[in-house]
Formats: structure tokens, sequence, C-alpha cells
């Protein structure tokens, strides 16, 4: 049995649920309990807020964690990022009012910053040899300008939109942040090979994401041209038509290169096109 801990709510628990049920682990997302187990894989599941996670993992109170980098990074704790989930995308920037004048990194020393993120913030006025006071802030960031509280801010930006509506403007992207599964150093081999099963089935669920598998009916004098269009993940599959001449050809391709790729077959005379949705991606 190995234990995994996720945010107890918001957009990154109803990410890390959804990728376990791709990976075919069953939960029982009843929220009123703390501590559910899965009924198809040997796993628990921990609810926790998300800046508890890493000190939970390095604890060994969980095992493994799925996490905002940026909480990773913040808290500081034994932890090792073992795969990188793609999802919660976000970005730790320093951001000014917008009246102001940006001159690079300098323009911070001796000004007061607000945040949520000291730690990673003085690692960066560290290495640009900025000395600034940072004012450490639990939430509502964004507002310490407008009231006097700070000079300045350093706070997760995802679309910038709140950043504006309260008169700010990103001056510095200090820490690119997404998802990650985290785990506690030295696992027994037990859990150890069960975090290896589980990271398999993460890997084949989020390789299929965004993609889309093409099936047509193409000219045989066109599979050369077909094969450029669609290199697949090896190759395309090519199979015979009963109609001399014609071939099937099957193939993978990420769903914003869709119509594009469906186009450019359609020109070279693909007709019969499918398109289906792609399950599992297996390597």
């Amino acid at each position: 049995m190995i234990r995994i801990a996720i945010q107890a709510k918001g957009r990154l628990n109803e990410q890390s649920l959804e990728l376990l049920h791709d990976a075919g682990v069953a939960v029982d997302d009843n929220r009123r309990k703390f501590l559910t187990r899965s009924a198809s894989f040997p796993l628990e599941v921990l609810y926790l807020r998300d800046d508890d996670i890493p000190q939970a993992v390095s604890m060994g109170v969980a095992d493994l964690g799925i996490v905002g980098f940026n909480e990773v990074a913040e808290k500081g704790f034994d932890v090792s990022v073992v795969q990188q989930l793609g999802f919660g995308a976000c970005r730790i920037s320093l951001a000014i009012p917008r009246a102001e004048t940006y001159t690079g990194p300098g323009y911070f020393a001796g000004k007061r910053i607000a945040t949520s993120y000291p730690r990673i913030l003085r690692d960066f006025f560290a290495r640009e040899g900025v000395v600034a006071d940072i004012h450490e802030i639990a939430g509502s960031v964004e507002i310490a300008p407008a009231v006097g509280m700070a000079d300045a801010i350093f706070d997760i930006v995802s679309s910038g939109g709140t950043l504006v509506s309260n008169g700010l403007v990103e001056v510095e992207q200090v820490l690119q942040s997404e998802a990650v599964l985290i785990a506690t150093p030295g696992l027994s081999a037990e859990k150890q090979a069960l975090l290896e099963q589980l990271m398999f089935r993460f890997e084949a669920a989020l390789e299929s994401r965004g993609m889309k598998y093409l099936l047509m009916n193409l000219p045989q004098e066109s599979v050369e041209r077909a094969i450029e269009i669609l290199p697949a993940m090896r190759s395309p599959t090519v199979m015979p038509l009963a109609q001399t001449g014609w071939c099937s050809m099957h193939s993978v391709v990420r769903e914003e290169e869709l119509w594009n790729k469906i186009e450019a077959l359609k020109a070279i005379g693909a007709e019969g096109i499918l398109v289906l949705a792609l399950e599992k991606i297996i390597k």
C-alpha cells in the first residue's frame, strides 16, 4: 500500500483526481473524508492543503504527493520530484504599479515587496544582488500596493487578469511552475515498485491527452506524401484495401494540428477520414 497526498479542494484537486481516474485508480471522492482508499489499486489518498503537502511527504506521512512545483520550491523540504504532470501551469512573478517605470531587478533595491513566497524571492534577489524589504503576507497580495502595504508584489500569475484589475504590471518572471509528483526519499522496495507502476500509468494517460486517432482511405501513390504529413510515433500503419490501388492509413496526431493535417491529406486524395478519441498511449 502506498499513500498519496493531493490538494483537498480547488482546480488542482480536480485535475489530480482526473489523472488518477485516467490511470485506472478509482477513488471515492467524498469531501468529508480526509483519507480514502482506492478499490482498484493499492493506494490511499490523503487530502491536504497544498502548502502542507511537501512537509507531509518529507515526513513520510504520505509517500507521494501531487502539488505545484512552486510549493516544493518555497517550502524547501527534502522531497524528490519524480514526474512533471503537465497541468496546473503558472508562474511566480514580480509586479509593480502600472504608472512606474521598470529599470531591471535593481529597481527593487530598498523597496518593500509583498509576497506569500519569501524563500523563492529571497533566492532571486540574492542571485541579482538586490537588497529589499520582503514583507510576507498570507493572502490578497495583489492589493498591497494600492493600500500602501508595499511598493510591489511577488505572486502567482496565470492569465494576468488579476494584476490588470489591480493596476499592476508584470515585470519579472522568476519561477515557472506546474503540478509535479513528489516522493519521500528512500521508499521501500515495495513502495518504489508501486511508484514506478503509478508513474507508468500517469505517463500513458498524460501522453494521450490532446491526441486524436486518424483513419483514412488513400490512393497507394500518395502514401509517401502522407507519411511526410503524418510521421506518427514511429511510422503510420498502412494496410491494403480490397480495391486495387487503395490503402487504409492509421496514425496519431495532436489535436491542435488536426485540421491542418486533414486539409493536407485531402489535398493528396485522402477520403473517408475518421477522427477518433484516443484513450491511452503505451510506449
